[in-house]
């Protein structure tokens, strides 16, 4: 960790006090393992303030939000797969397992939901198949919370309920029949161009958000399959999780800590 002692980009801050390359930076910030103050920043040009603090996170994507005996909360950056979709590419879930492994190279995880590739957020895992089951058989009373940047103008608030189908493309559209997806949404704040939601879903089908807020001809920020909105991410991720412990009935809220989409 480094103290920031005066104003500068970040990106000369790296290269000068952490002896990285250009290229090495930039590669850091994408994979959002540099930190200030403890949040994920990706922009090489983020100007640092006198007094703040930088490190880098050397376990790749690995942000841990919260960990015991039975599971672990992940703060998942964008462009990653949760899990493998059979092409051997680098997924969180290999990086958790890696992890784990670290203490004892008999831990196993267990996946217990997922977020799409584009999507950056929260996943939880679990450390044992007990738990994995438990958690799944309670996840449609686990509470699930987004924030989104959409092209165009929203409501104030709306509730969209459409069926939705999937074709042999794995592309998700609404149709008449299929399976049911709601989501609620409440605007945040608005400009000329884009509005920015918070969500809570209320079904957990695949794409559903992005879908659903294409066919209300507000797409997501940067969505190209279901908008064909050009941004240098998708701008959608779940920042809060509210879950019972399945073996003690406690209340667990679970908060992202990455600072998202305020400089949209």
């Amino acid at each position: 960790m480094k103290y920031v002692l005066e104003p500068q980009e970040l990106l000369l801050f790296l290269i000068t006090n952490f002896n990285y390359s250009n290229k090495k930076v930039k590669s850091l910030l994408k994979n959002g393992q540099v930190l200030v103050d403890d949040k994920i920043i990706t922009k090489y040009n983020y100007l640092l303030k006198k007094g703040q603090t930088v490190r880098i996170n050397k376990s790749r994507h690995l942000n841990i939000i919260y960990e015991d005996k039975n599971i672990i909360v992940v703060d998942k950056p964008y462009n990653l797969l949760t899990i493998s979709d059979g092409n051997n590419n680098l997924t969180l879930y290999h990086l958790v397992s890696d992890y784990v492994k670290k203490e004892n190279k008999n831990n196993k995880i267990f996946i217990i939901h997922r977020l799409d590739k584009e999507t950056s957020g929260l996943v939880i895992f679990a450390k044992n198949i007990k738990i994995k089951k438990l958690y799944q058989a309670n996840w449609h009373n686990v509470v699930r919370k987004y924030v989104a940047v959409v092209v165009g103008k929203t409501k104030d608030e709306d509730i969209l309920k459409n069926y939705l189908k999937e074709n042999r493309n794995h592309y998700v559209y609404v149709s008449n029949q299929g399976s049911l997806a709601i989501t609620e949404y409440k605007k945040i704040k608005a400009n000329k161009q884009y509005t920015w939601l918070d969500i809570k879903i209320k079904t957990g089908k695949k794409n559903q958000i992005r879908v659903q807020l294409a066919h209300n001809n507000t797409p997501i920020l940067g969505d190209i399959k279901y908008g064909n909105t050009k941004y240098k991410r998708l701008c959608l991720h779940a920042y809060e999780l509210i879950v019972n412990d399945p073996l003690t009935n406690k209340e667990m809220i679970f908060k992202s800590n990455q600072d998202i989409f305020k400089q949209v």
